[in-house]
Formats: structure tokens, C-alpha cells, sequence
């Protein structure tokens, strides 16, 4: 099936037990057995629930995975991911990464002896270069958080496998409707299912897939354990987001592009950075089937960049991304203020830099905000 029929489609067709055509929201801690261990597959919410269950199905068969894991933020999928690794083991992780990503390993897991090193991923060598005796996890963005770098999952799935290391990919920024990782060699991929899986700005989540049975018993346990679990009420409204993804996409997709184009023609934008425009173009077209609808850009002057932020009337200054309402931010300042200045500033993470994350609104009145000729 199509992924356009499938995210519609897919987890499951409506409710078996009563016919209902959308899947019902199954609001409760626990269930009635017949005698002891005997159920109808349901024994307490935080180890399994209906509602949450379809959620899991459709985006394991989404991504092509093996099976799917729904969790209470992008950052508890995240946490749970690293609980696979152990004291002493070592991670590579792309060095322009989210800044929550940065934090939970540099704040949190390094107390608990997690080894790690933040490199361009998108450097095959230097990954290969960078892999210790106790690497046990290359952890990638692609495309990465702010700043769009694209690495190739298939070449570093082929270095991990090598070397007996799990690849992890935040998809968040793709989704499955442009990229599956899993099908590029991936082990892990996970969502921020905030962003566009959502795609509303009304639920926070996030989404583990794994390849095959043993991680899936792996990442269960620690689901169970841990309790980060996605409730059943934003498990309905996440499966209701991502029954229209691929037509948000599709549309997020072609303002991006008209909103790329008319950027590179003003004189006070100095850089951008979107998938495949300024290099990369060939894993580009070899694992994304469009470039996205978030940008980044940087322009001549902080004078210039709160002249862009004073002239707004249908962008919104806001943390987050992937909504149907175009959002705009200043990473340094917001999503990325956790990374230390002196990294960031190494890495292209300025003060001068907007993150734009493109809307499904009329492309023109989106460009009416960012032009500051008309203020």
C-alpha cells in the first residue's frame, strides 16, 4: 500500500469490538482478566493500550519497521533509546543536534559514565575516524537541527554493522512520508511526534520504531519500566494528525521552496541552509523524496534579525515546528540555548540565525512577513 493510503489506513481500520469507524480513545489504568494471566491482551495501561497500541502499529508500518513504541515527549523516546546503552560505552552523536538532545547526554547521561563525542556526521571519514572500542551507538539528525545537514544513513549504517553498533536517526525533521531510515539500514529511528507527525500544535510525544524482535523486546522493557508512556487521549489526537500527513507535507514541502527562492534573492539574507541547496544534493536524492519544509537562514546583522521578528502578522515567534501554522525562531536564543555559546559559535549556530519552520498557509502572505522592505 501507498504511504499516502497507508497513513490513512494503517495501525488499524476503526474498532473491532464495535464497528466505530475511528479508533476509539480507551480511557483507562486497567483491565478486567478472567482468572490469573488470563486477558484479552490488556493488563494495565503503562504496559499496553488499545488506543496506544494502533498508534505503535501505524508507525512501525510506516517507517517499515519491525515494531513501534509511542512515549510521553520526544525527549522521554529519546532517554529510552540511551537506556540501551550501559556504563562506560561510548556514543557518536551529530554535533549540530537539538539542544534538549545535547543536554540530556551532557547534563544527564554523562553521570551515569555515558562516554560520548559530538562530530559532523556528515563526514563519513571522520565518523569511522571517531568509533572507540566501546562505541556502541552512532546517533544522527538528518537533516540536522538547525542547521539542515543531511548524512547518509545507508554509509553509516554500513560502518555501524561493521562494527556491531546500533544506528539511531531522529527523523523528526523528515518524517516517514519523505524518509525511512529503517529501509536505508537504520536499527532506531525516532520522532519528536510533536512536530509534523502531530502537526497541530496540541500534543506533545514522541515515537521509537525498531528493526527487529530483540530490540523491540529491548525497548519494551525499558517502556514498561520507565513508565514514559503516551497517554490514550493524545495517542487518538497524534493517530488523527498523522492520517493527514502526507497531504501537510506535500504542501509544507512546496512553500518551503517558493519561501527558498525568494530568499536567496535578498540582499540582507547571507546564508541558507536547506536540505540539498548548498551541497549534498546526491544523499539528498538518494534517501529523501523532497527536502522538507524547515529552513534556516542567516542574515547580516541582529539589528536585522528583530526587524524580521517586528514585522510578523502570520508567522508566530514560538519554540517548536511542524505545525500547519508557519513558525519562526532564533535558535542561539531558544531552542539551542543550552549548548554552550563558544559550540555553538563553531558549529554555525549564530545569533544571526532564524530557524523557519514553513506553514501550510498561502505561500505569499508567509513572504510578506519576512520582508522587511515593507516595514
Amino acid at each position: 500500500m501507498d504511504i499516502r493510503s497507508l497513513a490513512i489506513h494503517g495501525g488499524a481500520n476503526g474498532d473491532p469490538y464495535t464497528g466505530a469507524v475511528t479508533v476509539p480513545i480507551y480511557q483507562t489504568s486497567t483491565y478486567a482478566q478472567k482468572s490469573i494471566g488470563q486477558h484479552k491482551g490488556f493488563e494495565y495501561s503503562r504496559t499496553g493500550n488499545p488506543t496506544r497500541e494502533v498508534l505503535e502499529k501505524l508507525i512501525a508500518e510506516l517507517e517499515e519497521g519491525y515494531r513501534g513504541f509511542a512515549f510521553g515527549s520526544g525527549m522521554a523516546a529519546i532517554s529510552s533509546v540511551l537506556m540501551l546503552l550501559k556504563s562506560g560505552d561510548h556514543i557518536l552523536v551529530s554535533d549540530d543536534v537539538y539542544g534538549g538532545t545535547f543536554r540530556v547526554i551532557d547534563k544527564v547521561f554523562k553521570n551515569f559514565d555515558l562516554e560520548y563525542d559530538f562530530i559532523n556526521t556528515s563526514d563519513i571519514a571522520k565518523v569511522r575516524d571517531s568509533i572507540k572500542d566501546n562505541t556502541k551507538m552512532i546517533y544522527i539528525e538528518t537533516p540536522t537541527n538547525p542547521l539542515m545537514k543531511l548524512t547518509s544513513i545507508h554509509a553509516i549504517a554500513e560502518i555501524a554493522k561493521e562494527k556491531g553498533i546500533l544506528t539511531v536517526v531522529d527523523n523528526t525533521f523528515a518524517t516517514p512520508y519523505l524518509q525511512r531510515p529503517i529501509t536505508q539500514g537504520a536499527d532506531i529511528v525516532l520522532h519528536s511526534a510533536t512536530k509534523y507527525l502531530g502537526g497541530h500544535s496540541d500534543l506533545v510525544a514522541g515515537l521509537v520504531v525498531v528493526n527487529n524482535e530483540e530490540l523491540g523486546n529491548r525497548m519494551h522493557f525499558i517502556q514498561n519500566a520507565v513508565g514514559a508512556i503516551l497517554g490514550p487521549f493524545d495517542s487518538w489526537l497524534l493517530i488523527k494528525g498523522i492520517r493527514t500527513l502526507p497531504i501537510r507535507m506535500d504542501r509544507h514541502c512546496e512553500n518551503a521552496e517558493q519561501i527558498v527562492s525568494w530568499l536567496s534573492k535578498q540582499s540582507w539574507v547571507k546564508k541558507i541552509y536547506y536540505p540539498g541547496y548548498n551541497d549534498s544534493q546526491d544523499v539528498l536524492s538518494s534517501q529523501m523524496s523532497k527536502a522538507g519544509g524547515m529552513i534556516s537562514f542567516e542574515v547580516d546583522s541582529e539589528a536585522t534579525v528583530e526587524k524580521v521578528l517586528s514585522n510578523l502578522k502570520v508567522i508566530t515567534l514560538a519554540e517548536s515546528l511542524g505545525g500547519i501554522e508557519s513558525l519562526i525562531s532564533v535558535p542561539a536564543k531558544m531552542t539551542h540555548a543550552s549548548i554552550p555559546e563558544e559550540i555553538r559559535e563553531k558549529i554555525g549556530i549564530t545569533n544571526r540565525l532564524i530557524r523557519l519552520s514553513v506553514g501550510i498557509e498561502y505561500v505569499e502572505d508567509i513572504i510578506k512577513d519576512l520582508d522587511i522592505s515593507l516595514k
